[in-house]
């Protein structure tokens, strides 16, 4: 990741392409380490964001050149769409991207942040990080992901008065909305400019384009 993805998170697909190899090895750790119920948490939910990560970007390569990941696959939700191709072996299990994203990480881990760390390979998605998820350093970086999303004006652009929003926060906004936490609340958290219920709100068109360099 390090040498294919600059600190924006555009990937190089075609340099990944080359170096497949090691990419495929590091895909077979993954398979082979199905996390244990000893694992904590945060080494639990570390795990499968980069596999939900590493494999999305394997779909992107295996299938490389594509404008978009919605190229591979049909458009039937649920059934037959890029997020809906089994071809994830961990443990004994074979596994969508889907069944990752919300059969596991949503499901059994609460934890709105997740959203701003697994990558869609697409422009609007927030930036795939150069790094693995590491079980010790995860609240850091999600914190710095999360933030870093927020107050980037290509994602969201957030004035006083008017707030033009990632519609991350449309789709999810049962998971930002924990107790008598709002999405506004969420969002005030971490974004440098504050809103308001009197903000008017509007979502900005998804960009599915690849997120290449």
């Amino acid at each position: 990741m390090k040498k294919h993805v600059d600190e924006s998170g555009n990937v190089d697909y075609a340099g990944l392409k080359e170096d497949e190899t090691q990419l495929d090895a590091y895909l077979k750790v993954l398979s082979n380490h199905h996390p244990r119920a000893s694992w904590n948490k945060n080494d639990q939910l570390a795990f499968w964001i980069n596999a939900y990560n590493a494999f999305t970007v394997k779909l992107i390569v295996k299938h490389y050149p594509v404008k978009t990941i919605k190229e591979l696959g049909g458009s039937i939700y649920k059934i037959n769409t890029p997020w809906d191709i089994k071809f994830i072996k961990i443990g004994e299990e074979t596994y969508d991207l889907n069944n990752i994203e919300h059969g596991i990480i949503r499901k059994e881990f609460n934890e709105p942040r997740i959203h701003f760390a697994v990558n869609c390979a697409s422009v609007s998605c927030p930036k795939l990080r150069n790094e693995a998820y590491v079980g010790s350093k995860l609240e850091a970086q999600l914190e710095d992901q999360t933030k870093s999303f927020i107050n980037n004006s290509t994602k969201n652009n957030i004035k006083k008065k008017t707030a033009n929003l990632s519609k991350l926060f449309r789709w999810f906004k049962g998971d930002f909305e924990q107790g008598k936490t709002s999405v506004i609340d969420f969002i005030n958290k971490y974004a440098d400019t504050k809103i308001t219920k009197k903000t008017k709100i509007e979502y900005l068109d998804y960009d599915w384009n690849l997120n290449e360099k």
